[in-house]
């Protein structure tokens, strides 16, 4: 009996102790929540406050200003670019900084390579020319120079010498080359194209056009010589963006 008053005195005297510990409990967790939360809150400072906060991971993304120059140069690659016309049957060979560039293709067994040089430009009205030798009259018209050479697995070719106008193409001489025996390349070479028979040389010029040497070739060869400064233009181009894109 005088156990059980004691342990009631003693549990009403420890009920507010007790009560005070819980207060002091709830009132230490929510010091540290609200510490936490002023912590990791960044303090607004007005719309001038200079930003005091960094990411530690390292930004390596361009300026703008070079995002905007890209853009510009791969415009002016668009508006450089030449397209090959569909259908056209070589594949083209262009060296930059030589005045030449050189077509090949197979047909039928054979290699068909052209070597196309820099036009000869004729502007304004000019009288035409007269070849006093063998009385013929040179056309007042642009052109452009081709050797044609066509190679059988044998060895053997033959080498047109060419000129290209406008919407025609003129042989003017003919030679049969073996490239074992050089020493015959000073002998004797054939007649002149000019003095063979008018069917043999309508022959010769059906077969440089079903090889690809025809009008709708060599009119496209002309403006793509005439644009062969663009292209170096676009070889720079190129090689400006790869150094901003580094």
């Amino acid at each position: 009996m005088v156990f059980s008053s004691i342990l009631r005195k003693s549990a009403s005297s420890l009920a507010p102790l007790a009560s005070r510990l819980t207060r002091v409990n709830r009132n230490y967790h929510s010091a540290i929540f609200t510490a936490s939360q002023t912590l990791y809150q960044k303090p607004n400072l007005g719309p001038f406050a200079p930003n005091l906060y960094f990411s530690t991971a390292t930004e390596t993304t361009k300026p703008r200003s070079d995002d905007s120059l890209l853009r510009i140069i791969d415009s002016e690659i668009k508006c450089a670019v030449e397209e090959t016309p569909g259908g056209f049957p070589f594949k083209i060979e262009d060296n930059p900084g030589l005045q030449t560039i050189t077509l090949t293709r197979e047909y039928e067994g054979e290699l068909v390579k052209v070597e196309v040089q820099m036009p000869d430009l004729v502007s304004g009205e000019q009288p035409e020319a007269v070849d006093d030798d063998n009385d013929m009259e040179t056309p007042n018209q642009s052109s452009i120079p081709l050797v044609v050479t066509v190679s059988k697995s044998s060895g053997t070719s033959l080498e047109f010498n060419c000129v290209a106008y406008p919407d025609e193409i003129s042989i003017d001489s003919l030679a049969v080359r073996k490239t074992e025996n050089l020493e015959d390349e000073a002998g004797y070479e054939g007649p002149d194209f000019h003095d063979l028979d008018e069917n043999l040389k309508k022959a010769f010029h059906k077969y440089l056009e079903i090889r690809g040497i025809k009008p709708s070739t060599t009119n496209f060869l002309f403006e793509y010589m005439l644009n062969k400064d663009s292209r170096e233009y676009l070889i720079w181009l190129k090689k400006l963006k790869d150094f901003v894109e580094a």
